[in-house]
């Protein structure tokens, strides 16, 4: 996937049409300090803004592959502009994560994007382990790496905040305990 053309596409439209976005995933990972592999990009997008960015996806040569009230996934037919996933923002918690939502430079400084903080990519994680206990070990392993890299300044009440919504205190204590708190 053509990370760099995708996003300067997205970006570029995203601005143009006032669309409220962050990233999150695994690219989002990487802008953080914490190395992934990823092989598409996952935005979360205000659901207000959905209905254009159907139209800017779909105008950009995608196919729209699912789409639910919570999430859409778009398919290029051509490999190099691949997969793009959008998480939809309407509940109070996903609002707000757009709103804390930080600007950094990608590609050298090319390109500025918006991307979620730490604490909220740990909440996401917390919420698709909750969907998924498969996902636990794989998930968990993201947020150590992350309270790894950024545990002196991450906002702890907030983390915590997120381990209770999803009934995980016995995980947050671990996750303590591995830190040395």
């Amino acid at each position: 996937m053509d990370f760099k053309s995708v996003l300067s596409m997205l970006l570029k439209n995203f601005e143009k049409n006032n669309i409220h976005y962050a990233l999150m995933g695994g690219f989002a990972f990487g802008l953080w300090g914490v190395g992934r592999a990823t092989v598409d990009i996952d935005l979360l997008v205000s659901r207000e803004d959905m209905e254009m960015t159907d139209r800017i996806m779909l105008e950009a040569g995608y196919d729209c592959k699912y789409h639910s009230e919570n999430v859409s996934q778009y398919v290029s037919p051509l490999t190099i502009f691949g997969e793009v996933d959008f998480l939809h923002a309407f509940r109070d918690a996903s609002l707000e994560m757009l709103g804390r939502a930080e600007e950094k430079e990608i590609f050298g400084g090319l390109l500025k994007i918006k991307v979620l903080k730490p604490e909220d990519l740990i909440g996401l994680k917390l919420q698709a382990i909750k969907n998924d206990a498969e996902r636990m070990e794989n998930d968990m392993a993201d947020i150590k790496a992350l309270v790894s890299a950024h545990g002196e300044t991450l906002d702890w009440s907030m983390i915590e905040r997120y381990f209770q919504l999803f009934d995980m205190e016995e995980e947050y204590v671990k996750l303590l305990k591995g830190k040395g708190k």
